[in-house]
This record gives C-alpha cells, sequence and structure tokens, in this order.
C-alpha cells in the first residue's frame, strides 16, 4: 500500500478483528499515523499494549456522535469506515440501535470525512445488506445507499467514497467458526442452524485485500465486491471436528432470528452493471438524476438473463479447500497441529 505510505489514517470501528488486521499492515506500509476510533476503552487498552510502540494513536468515540467524527478525521488522508453493530439477533432485538450505528452514524462519518477533505473513504459492507431479512443487513443495505448518495453530491477532486461487499470473515468476532472450535474442543455438540445452511467464505487477509483494491481505484461512488466461494456450514463443522480430533456430534438446531439459508453478495441487476476484475466485482454508482421519466417511463432495456449470486449457486468448496482455508488461520492453525500434526489429508 505505498500510497498510504506517511499518510494519517482513521480507522472507525478500529478495535475490531479488521482493525487489527488493517492496522498491522498499516504499520507496516509506514503510515505516519494510524487513529483507531471505537467507543471500548478496554479494547483500546488491549490492542496499545498488543502493539506497543507503534504510530498507532486512539480515540475514544461513537460514530453516532457528529463531533466526535469531526474530531478524528482533522487533518487525516484515508478513512476505513468499519465501525458498525454486526449481530444479526441483537440488531433483530434493538433494531433502532442499528439505524443509530449503521445508518446515521455511517452518514456522520462520510459527511465529516468530505468535509476534512480526506482523499478517500472506503465503507466495509455485508453479504447480508443484499436483498435483506433482518434489521442487520437492512441497515447495511442502507449505510451502501448513504455512501453513494453523499458520492453523488460530491464535485472532482472531492473525497473519494466508496464501498466494498464481502462474505462471513472467518474467526472474525462473532462469526461461527471460533463457536466450532470452542465445542469441539469442549467435547461438546456442534451446532449449526441448518444443515442446508450456505455462506461465502474468506480470511481477514481477503478482507484487506479488498479494501486496499478500493482504496487504489475507486471512482467516485464505486462498490467493490469479493468473488467468494462457498460451503455448506455442515462441511465446515466436520472439517473442524477432523482437524481438531473430536468426536462431538453435529447438531441441528434450527434458524435464528433473521437468518437466511443463503446468503447473496450481488443481484442480477447489479452484476448487469458489473465489471469484472478477476477477484473482484466493480459495480459502478447509478449516477442518474432524480429525473423521474427515467425511473417510470424510460427504464431499462438491457435485461441479460442472469441469476444472482449466491452462496447457494457459487463455486462450493472442498473438505480440502475448507482446512486449507482455515490453516490460513494462525490460532486454528496452531490447534490442529497440536491435535493431529497431518491435519485430515482430504
Amino acid at each position: 500500500m505505498s500510497m498510504l505510505t506517511d499518510s494519517t489514517v482513521v480507522i472507525t470501528g478500529g478495535t475490531g478483528s479488521f482493525g487489527h488486521t488493517m492496522a498491522r499492515r498499516l504499520v507496516a506500509s509506514g503510515c505516519a499515523e494510524v487513529r483507531i476510533f471505537s467507543r471500548d476503552e478496554a479494547k483500546q487498552e488491549a490492542m496499545r499494549i498488543d502493539f506497543g510502540t507503534s504510530p498507532l494513536r486512539f480515540h475514544i468515540g461513537d460514530v453516532r456522535d457528529q463531533e466526535a467524527v469531526s474530531r478524528v478525521m482533522r487533518g487525516a488522508d484515508f478513512v476505513f469506515h468499519a465501525a458498525a453493530l454486526k449481530q444479526v439477533p441483537s440488531c433483530e432485538f434493538f433494531p433502532l440501535e442499528a439505524v443509530q450505528t449503521n445508518v446515521l452514524g455511517s452518514s456522520n462519518v462520510v459527511r465529516a470525512a468530505a468535509h476534512a477533505g480526506v482523499k478517500s473513504l472506503v465503507c466495509l459492507s455485508t453479504d447480508k445488506a443484499v436483498e435483506p431479512l433482518n434489521a442487520m443487513g437492512m441497515t447495511k443495505a442502507l449505510m451502501e445507499k448513504v455512501a453513494v448518495a453523499e458520492a453523488r453530491a460530491l464535485e472532482p477532486g472531492d473525497t473519494v467514497v466508496s464501498s466494498v461487499r464481502y462474505g462471513n470473515v472467518l474467526y472474525s468476532r462473532g462469526s461461527v467458526v471460533p463457536l466450532f472450535v470452542k465445542q469441539a474442543l469442549a467435547g461438546d455438540p456442534l451446532t449449526i442452524t441448518d444443515a442446508r445452511m450456505t455462506r461465502f467464505m474468506m480470511n481477514l487477509d481477503h478482507a484487506v485485500a479488498l479494501v486496499e483494491h478500493a482504496f487504489e481505484h475507486a471512482e467516485q461512488g464505486d462498490l467493490f465486491i469479493k468473488k467468494a466461494a462457498a460451503s455448506l456450514m455442515p462441511d465446515v463443522a466436520d472439517v473442524i471436528r477432523t482437524m481438531l480430533g473430536s468426536s462431538s456430534e453435529v447438531r441441528s438446531i434450527g434458524i435464528r432470528h433473521g437468518e437466511k439459508l443463503h446468503e447473496t453478495l450481488a443481484t442480477a441487476e447489479e452484476l448487469r452493471r458489473a465489471e469484472d476484475r478477476g477477484e473482484y466485482l466493480r459495480v459502478p454508482m447509478d449516477g442518474r438524476e432524480l429525473n423521474y421519466a427515467k425511473y417510470f417511463v424510460e427504464g431499462e432495456t438491457d435485461s441479460d438473463d442472469l441469476d444472482d449470486f449466491t452462496s447457494e449457486n457459487a463455486e462450493r468448496m472442498t473438505p480440502t479447500e475448507i482446512e486449507a482455508l482455515l490453516r490460513t488461520i494462525p490460532e486454528i492453525a496452531a490447534l490442529a497441529d497440536a491435535t493431529t500434526p497431518e491435519g485430515t489429508g482430504s
């Protein structure tokens, strides 16, 4: 990330899994200052101890607080917006909290970055924002809409506002893989919600690489999507059991509040407009003005017969591929090597 060398970078929600990984990349790339903006002082203290002497600077604040967000943006060159309420059940029971953080908080971040003259801002989204079923996905979808709306209002030379969208990040906080590992080590049943459930799979390095791609290549209002393979959740559970030498059973417990059987990374409409960039899809901003003829009279004539890009119709990962991906997580690789040094060999 040579473009970020000697720059000042803000990471909102910087004490999370993504923030830790991105901060390490930024420090290694020679950033002059990395500002970690979050509301959890305990996590900030742990991160401060973990990183030791470094260009990290810690700022207590909430994205809901416009003044606090504006303060942390002063003099910044680049912004990663990762702050969000991400847990599906929590957002289901407290949807207005999700709105406050994921929608209004994101608006605060985008506007403050533009006002401060930040060069580029990337907002982190999720596959749950596509055809959303739950409050978390709905608010993330609105975050994407807010980013595009703000981007449309900016002039050439202003802050470049873009978004990235990706699927499940292995071993991130709140993801299912740490739960599977904990259950397998304890000898408890590995609990899946439905044996038919599929999910896109990637690791934190994949997520960081997608964001870096957006910083280097985004035009105003762009959305970048990581093309990922998917897996059946029982397959993931089985591979973890085998890697850790566990005899635990895999047990279905029923779908939770707001869960889908399959996730969607891109709709057919987005795919019609998308530019294929190998690992990524670039979906340019819908730049139409508020001219109602284009929405209600003229419409779209190009209607290629495309399907949504879902975890059901995506390339399906084999057990060997799942294990290889899991082994990119140092904690899992260490546990597997300590338990069954040869791995599954599948």
